[in-house]
């Protein structure tokens, strides 16, 4: 429902959240939260990775019911079990990844799922109706293109300007924006900003979850701070700022993950020099890691770090630069030159990106060296059971067999079972995307002490991490990334959290590392 009243967010709840908790195998999502949000009033959702701001978000959208806690709206005590339960109280949910169908018109997006049909033939849409509606949409979020133009020819800023107008046409009184500046021009930051002042001026409430503190600072009238699935702050307009901001986000020790010391390092392992890619903008990456180092990469959600790994290992494009291992060059765009110089990567997701669910625990070990140990184009069998059977037992993986699917073995064995796999190409440098997500406590202290083992061999690991206290209490030094860019080092007593987020959300100067 939106109103056409203007002025200020009211003080009176719209929605309000008591004591809501959601809990995932082995993640508390979310702990004991209680919130309240205005009518019209636009609320800033921050934390750090994890934090569980988008579970919360999809919590108010229907998506995860929660398993402890009260949701009132006007006041209402309401159920949210599914989607539609939200649609019906006008709870909307523009997702980060924008829920568009590109092959249809933007009218046809904007009345998704409620087509407006002809009286004149049962079933036949009325498309002349159709595109007045959405026209009329269309143009309360200021969006002037013809209704007919399909959705894939627009900018993405018209894309995100499309899913507001379909949210408005369900009469949202709740929207719920995730990270929506992601991939935006900043002309079309600037637009959506418009945007969101004037559906909040006209009624409807905003929540507006974001990692960009500047944009927290000059749209929200109000901000709620989560760490750890917890609610642990919120600051009013005048109070907001990133300095009072960061204290709230971090707000713990950190202590090492290691069992010793780290060691003086070696020559130099890796290094790349201006390399650019699709989120990787002038004047390019550069960065070493050395023999025997263990380097952290952080960043919040979108800083590039999966993208800048996957270039390096040449599984994404890069558009210009170079990638040295041991002081040799590589092709880049090429993951087998890569393997073939002595780089490794375990990739962040390794259901889709690192194993074959369906085979054994045997041919998922040996895929990276299959065409090294082949002769005349078979398989050599002997050195597969040979391979599998010294990952199983150097990474103490927990199964049946070596014929067990890796499909039926736990997260962290399965995660065993990829790093095991680049292990038998004994690679100089190991890179390692979210080296421990979904890995349970015990598998993750093994990992840690294995990445420890290989750095004491003289191996070079860098991997990326969304957890902080991986990050912080793994590496040696933590390189930080901020929209597609490296804008600082921490090294030594300088490693705390505070320090990482400070130069994460943008608030540093941008230096070489």
């Amino acid at each position: 429902m939106v109103d056409e009243a203007s002025g200020a967010a009211s003080t009176a709840a719209l929605i309000e959240l008591e004591g809501v908790s959601k809990r995932f195998p082995g993640v508390q999502a979310l702990s004991d939260v209680s919130l309240h949000l205005g009518r019209g009033e636009v609320l800033g959702l921050v934390g750090e990775n994890g934090a569980g701001k988008s579970t919360l978000g999809r919590v108010l959208a229907g998506i995860h019911a929660p398993d402890a806690g009260t949701v009132r709206c006007a006041g209402e005590a309401v159920t949210l079990s599914s989607v539609r339960d939200a649609l019906d109280l006008g709870l909307v949910l523009i997702h980060q990844e924008l829920n568009l169908a590109d092959n249809l018109d933007a009218a046809a997006n904007v009345l998704l799922g409620r087509e407006l049909r002809s009286g004149k033939l049962p079933g036949a849409l009325d498309f002349e109706a159709e595109r007045a509606e959405a026209a009329k949409w269309m143009t309360a979020v200021g969006l002037d293109v013809d209704p007919t133009v399909k959705v894939s020819e627009l900018p993405i800023g018209q894309r995100q300007l499309i899913e507001i107008a379909k949210a408005l046409s369900v009469d949202a009184r709740v929207l719920v924006m995730d990270e929506p500046t992601s991939s935006l021009t900043e002309p079309e930051v600037e637009r959506l900003f418009e945007v969101v002042k004037s559906v909040a001026a006209r009624g409807v409430s905003v929540v507006y979850i974001s990692h960009r503190l500047r944009e927290i600072e000059e749209l929200c009238d109000r901000v709620a701070v989560l760490r750890d699935g917890a609610l642990v702050g919120e600051l009013v307009e005048g109070e907001i700022s990133r300095s009072s901001l960061i204290p709230l986000m971090v707000g713990r020790e950190i202590t090492s993950l290691r069992s010793g010391q780290p060691l003086e390092p070696g020559e130099v392992a890796l290094e790349v020099r201006g390399l650019r890619g699709a989120v990787h903008p002038e004047p390019g990456v550069e960065l070493t890691v050395r023999s025997g180092e263990i380097v952290g990469l952080a960043g919040l959600v979108g800083a590039g770090r999966s993208e800048l790994l996957e270039a390096i290992f040449g599984v994404a494009p890069a558009l210009a630069g170079e990638v040295q291992v041991a002081g040799e060059g590589l092709s880049l765009g090429s993951p087998r030159a890569a393997i073939e110089r002595g780089l490794a990567l375990v990739p962040e997701d390794r259901k889709d990106q690192g194993l074959v669910l369906e085979m054994g625990v045997r041919e998922n070990a040996s895929l990276a060296t299959i065409g090294r140990d082949a002769t005349l184009g078979f398989i050599a069998s002997a050195e597969e059971e040979r391979q599998a059977r010294e990952a199983i037992e150097r990474l103490a993986i927990k199964t049946p067999s070596a014929e067990q699917e890796v499909r039926l073995l736990s997260g962290g064995n399965q995660q065993k079972v990829v790093l095991g796999r680049w292990l038998a190409t004994s690679p100089k440098v190991l890179l390692m995307d979210e080296p421990t997500r979904g890995v349970d406590v015990g598998a993750k202290q093994e990992i840690y002490q294995l990445i420890e083992e290989l750095a004491a061999d003289g191996m070079g690991v860098l991997f990326a991490s969304s957890e902080m206290e991986e990050v912080l209490g793994l590496a040696d030094r933590v390189l930080v990334m901020h929209e597609g860019r490296l804008v600082g080092e921490v090294r030594g007593a300088e490693m705390t959290e505070e320090a990482v987020m400070h130069l994460a959300t943008g608030s540093g100067a941008e230096v070489e590392p």
